[in-house]
């Protein structure tokens, strides 16, 4: 069984447990699952700043999700020659891009940076700012998510209407 299913299965069922026993947790199970998303994508866009290798990659097309964002489809080499195919690791789309068309982007060249370890693990090095507010902002809000959970346990506030 893998590591992370494990957790993932102890996690659904203290979320199922608490929803009916005191829902105010699964508020919090929420925050925590935010938070550390946030704090483990941004020690990955730390890490790939820093070390990661730079290369040029070229716009092969773009994925729209079910809500209508959209995520580059991207095409690069590595310096061993290997060529990736892959949307970035970390990605975030904005409200405009579900309204605005990328077909003058395709078949762009574009600074990319990946992973020596896992090259299909490669960030688009422009975006660099924007992915870092994105996770600041997600960190922000996991963060009230548990500030309000424990306030509401201690009494602080009263949710339970």
């Amino acid at each position: 069984m893998n590591f992370n299913k494990k957790y993932s299965i102890i996690i659904i069922i203290l979320f199922v447990f608490f929803m009916f026993f005191k829902p105010i947790v699964c508020f919090f199970i929420l925050g925590i699952l935010i938070f550390h998303y946030g704090i483990n994508s941004f020690l990955f866009l730390n890490h790939i700043t820093k070390s990661g290798i730079e290369s040029i990659g070229k716009i092969q097309s773009y994925e729209s999700d079910n809500e209508g964002y959209k995520t580059p489809i991207i095409e690069f080499k590595t310096l061993e020659k290997q060529l990736i195919t892959a949307k970035p690791y970390y990605y975030a789309s904005s409200d405009l891009s579900k309204f605005r068309t990328y077909k003058s982007n395709i078949d762009k060249n574009i600074a990319i940076l990946y992973s020596a370890e896992n090259p299909e693990k490669f960030v688009i090095k422009t975006e660099k700012e924007f992915n870092y507010g994105t996770l600041i902002f997600a960190m922000l809000i996991g963060f009230l998510f548990m500030v309000i959970t424990i306030a509401n346990l201690l009494g602080f506030i009263n949710m339970d209407n």
